[in-house]
């Protein structure tokens, strides 16, 4: 079994959490240090701060992998959100979602590949599988930080394949 990744849209992930993005050009937001720079306020609670939960910042530096990619388990942060934006030009990379709750069945998952400008924030309890990156490397991720562990990992039975528009990076 195949699962195709869709272009990312705020539309269609919006079961799963928020995509991070500014249109290409926009005017919004607003101008700040003396009109140099335009600021965009996209986020206004991460959900980083539960049971005595505390942000944390983290770079990732990912290796591009190679698709078809097998996916053979999911996890999910079911106390914080978990936010991923790409650093530098693009960097593409390959989301697998399935909606909070019990452990996901194969055919409820949903997979997104990003634009390379595109960041993603998951909501709290949405299972997902571990970064995909398309194109090799950094990404700023933030997540709740507390003294337990907030990870569950599941099995993913049976197993499947994710592409996208691509074979490999």
């Amino acid at each position: 079994m195949t699962l195709m990744a869709q272009p990312l849209t705020a539309e269609g992930f919006a079961p799963y959490g928020t995509v991070i993005a500014v249109a290409e050009g926009s005017q919004g937001g607003r101008l700040i240090n003396g009109g140099t720079t335009r600021r965009f306020d996209l986020i206004d609670d991460m959900q980083l701060s539960a049971e005595t939960g505390r942000p944390t910042l983290a770079l990732f530096r990912a290796q591009a992998r190679i698709f078809p990619h097998a996916v053979t388990e999911m996890e999910r942060h079911a106390i914080g959100s978990q936010t991923f934006v790409p650093m530098g030009d693009e960097r593409r990379f390959v989301i697998v979602v399935a909606r909070a709750g019990d452990a996901p069945k194969t055919d409820a998952l949903e997979a997104f590949v990003t634009d390379g400008r595109q960041g993603i924030m998951l909501a709290p309890g949405t299972w997902h599988h571990a970064l995909l990156a398309v194109d090799a490397g950094d990404f700023v991720v933030i997540e709740r930080g507390a003294s337990t562990v907030d990870c569950d990992v599941c099995e993913v039975s049976p197993a499947l394949s994710v592409t996208w528009g691509g074979l490999s990076a």
